[in-house]
């Protein structure tokens, strides 16, 4: 195991809960941006999970352009789990 992930067990599982969800933020960012078929299951239900991650910040930045909006109204939510997460788990690490 990486010296990132060692440590108290529930420290570890914030931060790989943290990471994970900024994946499936960052990945659904990635297959909009290469136009990916949304008719596809996989695709579909990253959409589903990204959008439910990231659903309290919908619609913070209303831009004219479709990119950015994507780009910030999921990458926000991505840097916010990261963030937060990496702090709680390093907190819960040193109690």
């Amino acid at each position: 195991m990486s010296r990132r992930y060692r440590g108290n067990l529930a420290a570890t599982i914030i931060m790989v809960a943290a990471d994970v969800a900024a994946f499936i933020l960052i990945l659904w960012i990635v297959l909009w941006m290469l136009d990916a078929n949304r008719a596809n299951d996989l695709v579909e239900w990253i959409h589903d999970v990204a959008s439910w991650l990231g659903g309290w910040a919908h619609n913070i930045f209303s831009t004219q352009s479709a990119w950015a909006r994507t780009l910030l109204n999921y990458g926000l939510p991505a840097a916010v789990y990261l963030i937060v997460g990496h702090a709680v788990a390093g907190r819960v690490n040193r109690a």
